[in-house]
């Protein structure tokens, strides 16, 4: 199966004005009861110990998150918290009261091949689609050489990539 994407242009200022970019199309959200679910039919353990465990789980991430430790789930990434302050004139006047908001920072676990080449796992074989059901803005444009349904292999070697495909389409780099 394929990450389904939609086109759409940028409204930002700058360089990137008017310009086209890919946008994910999500087709649903997943619970931890839909996991657990895919999860027992792929091994012995029951549903209901599965959903026990992620349970759990975010409730231990929470407390270890809290008391300022990194979490690093192995396959999956590390979990940090990351902090936004507003700017004091000198360390002594900085206080508690300069920080504005805390939020979870995810780095996903990598891995190197041999030849150097950096891959996230859990993007690893990763292939993308246009969505086929949302108003296309290329019946907006002239007709190019390009399908509706381009695909792009994340494991594609580099020299078979097309200069587009190297540059919009790195998914697990």
């Amino acid at each position: 199966m394929a990450v389904n994407y939609k086109v759409y242009r940028s409204n930002r200022s700058g360089a990137t004005n008017g310009k086209f970019y890919a946008r994910t199309a999500y087709r649903d959200t997943v619970t931890i009861k839909d996991l657990a679910k895919k999860m027992q039919a792929n091994c012995t353990v029951k549903h209901s110990d599965i959903v026990a465990v992620l349970t759990e789980l975010s409730e231990v991430m929470k407390d270890e998150l809290q008391s300022g430790n990194r979490v690093k789930i192995d396959g999956l990434g590390t979990f940090k918290v990351g902090l936004s302050s507003k700017g004091a004139e000198s360390a002594n006047e900085f206080t508690a009261a300069n920080i504005k908001n805390s939020h979870i920072i995810f780095t996903p676990e990598i891995t190197v091949d041999a030849s150097g080449k950096r891959t996230k796992n859990l993007l690893a074989g990763l292939r993308v689609k246009e969505a086929d059901a949302y108003e296309s803005l290329k019946t907006k444009e002239p007709a190019d050489d390009k399908t509706d349904n381009d695909k792009v292999d994340n494991d594609k070697a580099d020299n078979d990539k097309t200069d587009k495909d190297k540059t919009d389409n790195e998914m697990g780099e």
